[in-house]
Parts: structure tokens; sequence; C-alpha cells
């Protein structure tokens, strides 16, 4: 409880901690089908899924410095299925721009905005992930005081390079900052390994991996955490 009187600044995971991740990729998924499928029908018909997992594999194979950059992968994806198909490379651009919109539009967990409020009054709050969500898009940027991706640090959790870019955005040192994540490796073990406080998410109320170092805290969901904080 002392170590977290200490605390000026919250790093925060995005999927599966403020939402559902995995229903937004799988609608993000079905509009770009169903777009490529209009547009570009040779798409569709060459390239089924299995085949475009293993051109995806391939493509993180031969571009390993960019394997955390999910938003190069996916359209380089598509430009390869393009070009295979007798289109032209660019149209990935606007592919992606369709499954951006869709990746964008969900549904917060019921406790996340409450939650988010009251951090936010009370600490910095820095966004950290390994996706490609956009707090604009999704319009909770105003709650939030930096944006760091593995996109933009240049690797994904739990790399320590993402944490010291979500410290140096932070601009307080580890001890003062608390990580806040869904994932035991990613979040809390990164963190952990970064010198940064950490709070485990645990929405499914799962056994801790008894593998990793335990985290600081355990919530249940992000009212709890804000309620716990406010408390010491």
């Amino acid at each position: 409880m002392h170590a977290m009187r200490e605390i000026r600044v919250i790093t925060l995971d995005l999927d599966d901690t403020l939402w559902d991740v995995m229903p937004v990729l799988r609608r993000a998924e079905a509009a770009l089908e169903s777009w490529l499928a209009g547009h570009y029908p040779r798409i569709a018909e060459r390239w089924p899924a299995g085949k475009r997992q293993t051109l995806r594999r391939q493509i993180v194979a031969a571009h390993a410095e960019r394997a955390h950059d999910l938003t190069f992968l996916r359209k380089r994806v598509i430009a390869s299925m393009a070009e295979d198909s007798g289109y032209p490379a660019d149209i990935s651009e606007a592919a992606f721009d369709v499954f951006d919109e869709h990746r964008n539009r969900l549904d917060l967990f019921p406790d996340a905005l409450p939650a988010l409020e009251r951090l936010s009054e009370r600490y910095r709050l820095i966004a950290v992930t390994n996706g490609n969500a956009r707090l604009d898009k999704v319009g909770i940027a105003e709650y939030f005081d930096g944006f760091v991706s593995a996109r933009t640090a240049g690797a994904a959790k739990p790399d320590p390079r993402i944490f010291a870019a979500a410290l140096e955005a932070g601009g307080r040192p580890p001890g003062e900052t608390l990580h806040v994540g869904d994932h035991p490796e990613h979040d809390v073990t990164g963190a952990r390994r970064a010198g940064l406080r950490t709070a485990w998410v645990n929405r499914r109320r799962d056994a801790w991996p008894e593998e990793h170092p335990a985290a600081d805290l355990e919530v249940t969901d992000l009212e709890v955490l804000a309620h716990f904080l406010a408390a010491g």
C-alpha cells in the first residue's frame, strides 16, 4: 500500500484491458474481407485463409526487424496478395483504412470510462499497446497524456524498450510508475523487469501462471483499481 502512494504515472494497456479485442478484430477482418471481395475479387479467389496465414508468416520472417509493427505487416500482406492477383500494390492503403475504421469501432468495458475519468484526475495516463488502436478514433484521447505503441517504440511488450518509451512519455521514474494490463507476460512481467510497479487486470479470475513473478496488485476491473488507489 505504501508503494502505491508514490505512484504519479499510470501506463495503461488497451486491448483486453479497456475493451474485449477479439470481437473487434473479427468485425474488422470481416469488413475488410467484404471490401476486398467487392472491389478486388481476385484476391478472395486466389487467397483463402490458410494461404494468407502462410504468406503472413513468410513476411514476418522476411522482415523480422518489423515483426512488432502490425500495421506494416497487414499492409504488406495485402500488397503482396494484390500484386499476385494482378492489382496495384498500393491498394493496401485504402484496404487498411477500411480495417482501421472498424478496428476502432468498439465498446469499452463498463468500468473503463468511469475509471479513466477518476484516474486521469489524479495521475498522468500513458497508453501502452502492442496493437494499432487509435485513442482519437476510439474516443478516449482526452484522458491520456501520451501514447506509446510497439510501432512507435520499435519493440513490442514485453521488450524493455517499449517500457522505456512509456517511462519517457510519463516523465517519472519506474518506482513512481504503475503499469496496468491484462497479460501476465507482456504487461506484468515486462513492466516488472523494466522496474515499474504492476497491476494485473484479471477480469476472468484466472489463476496466476506460476512461472511469472506475481504483480504488485491484482484487480478484477479498472474501477476496483481506481477505488484501491484512491483509498491509498
